[in-house]
């Protein structure tokens, strides 16, 4: 067939005009993410807290190993009958559990120094019963480690655990001890110990993972159950953070805590600080690599989180697998609740076996809305290792 010269001309600019037709125009196409740091809060209290930004001349740097020394005390009223290695055995577990729970991060490297030490006071004379001071508390640090002292060098850690007789009662709990400058603090072999997890009886029913929370308070982060005395401790986020509920289901660190200590990286982090809207392949925060969590950032100090979820190991429910949706505010206090899961189903009766918040996640096909910070998240899809979600910002 032969060609006028005219007819591709023709045909290009007829091309042409038809793409333009159906371009989108410039104002729908999607605004460019915003860099992880616009997400990123500012901490507020002075204190334990969800802001960046963690003032390590107070807490320490939670990378690499954390040398640990584990002494073992009794007490003139409450002398030890068992060896220092079977109650050592019920707590170093929840060092390779931190390991993993940070992607490998961190991880307390601890030295047993197997023998029993004894306490110059009664294990009643210590205040646990009363809920302690920082001053009381440091006091029983101090003669803890003054009691050690000729059989441990100090100089070589960077923190103590004290692990007391099961026999000793009145040791009830397991509180962390942070050095407050400018104060003389706990000094032995020339070192100032800084740092250190004064254990109690809670261990046998809390387990090792114990270790992770109280450990973690020295990296700077916050207790996310409820302080005061009424209602449900673990209302705010139920057993999704270590930091919360220690026995819970899936008691993973949030991806947010995760991002704030440097396990999870800037790159795993999807920030909507302007509007617009994001849709991210979020890799389950139980499972190493991948993106962590969406944030969109909602005032100074707040901003909405998700993250995926899949409960794993003997503690795995049914329930606890989803999106996550959370809200963080840098400028509540510790025990004041931080952060705050919202429940996906509020009011619904948990599957069997699962604790209230525990069926908190949303699921493909579900969305949370919340129109006065204009945000929304939408889930389209979900397999085994994570959610597939839609965070927009109007």
């Amino acid at each position: 067939m032969s060609r006028t010269p005219s007819s591709g001309p023709a045909l290009l600019s007829a091309t042409a005009a038809l793409f333009l037709l159906c371009a989108p125009p410039a104002s729908a196409t999607a605004p460019p993410r915003d860099r992880p740091s616009a997400c990123a809060l500012p901490g507020t209290t002075g204190w334990t807290d969800e802001g960046h930004g963690t003032d390590h001349s107070v807490f320490q740097r939670p990378l690499g190993p954390v040398r640990v020394a584990m002494i073992f005390v009794d007490f003139p009223d409450a002398p030890a009958t068992e060896s220092p290695a079977e109650v050592a055995a019920g707590i170093t577990p929840g060092a390779d559990w931190l390991r993993r729970a940070s992607y490998g991060k961190v991880w307390p490297a601890i030295t047993e120094h197997r023998r029993w030490v004894r306490m110059p006071h009664a294990s009643t004379d210590y205040g646990f019963a009363r809920g302690l001071s920082h001053e009381t508390h440091e006091a029983y640090v101090k003669d803890a480690v003054t009691a050690a002292d000729p059989h441990v060098d100090f100089s070589r850690y960077d923190m103590v655990y004290v692990v007391p007789t099961r026999n000793a009662s009145a040791i009830s709990f397991s509180p962390t001890y942070i050095h407050q400058p400018g104060t003389p603090g706990v000094v032995a072999d020339g070192h100032r110990l800084k740092w250190a997890v004064t254990f109690g009886q809670d261990v046998r029913r809390w387990g090792p993972r114990i270790v992770g929370h109280e450990t973690a308070h020295t990296f700077g982060l916050p207790d996310l159950y409820a302080f005061d005395a009424g209602g449900d401790a673990h209302r705010f986020t139920g057993g999704w953070d270590v930091m919360g509920l220690i026995g819970g289901a899936a008691p993973q660190y949030f991806a947010w805590q995760s991002w704030k200590l440097g396990w999870t990286e800037d790159r795993q982090v999807v920030c909507r600080a302007t509007g617009g809207g994001d849709t991210v392949r979020l890799t389950a925060v139980e499972h190493a690599g991948g993106t962590k969590m969406a944030v969109v950032r909602t005032g100074p100090t707040t901003a909405y989180v998700v993250e995926s979820r899949r409960a794993a190991g003997t503690d795995a429910r049914a329930c606890a697998t989803g999106a996550l949706v959370y809200k963080v505010d840098s400028s509540v206090p510790t025990g004041e609740g931080p952060i705050r899961v919202v429940d996906a189903r509020p009011g619904a009766t948990p599957p069997s076996g699962c604790r209230p918040l525990d069926d908190a996640p949303y699921r493909a096909g579900e969305s949370f809305t919340d129109p006065a910070a204009g945000v929304r998240v939408d889930v389209l899809r979900s397999d085994a290792r994570g959610d597939t979600i839609r965070v927009t910002k109007s």
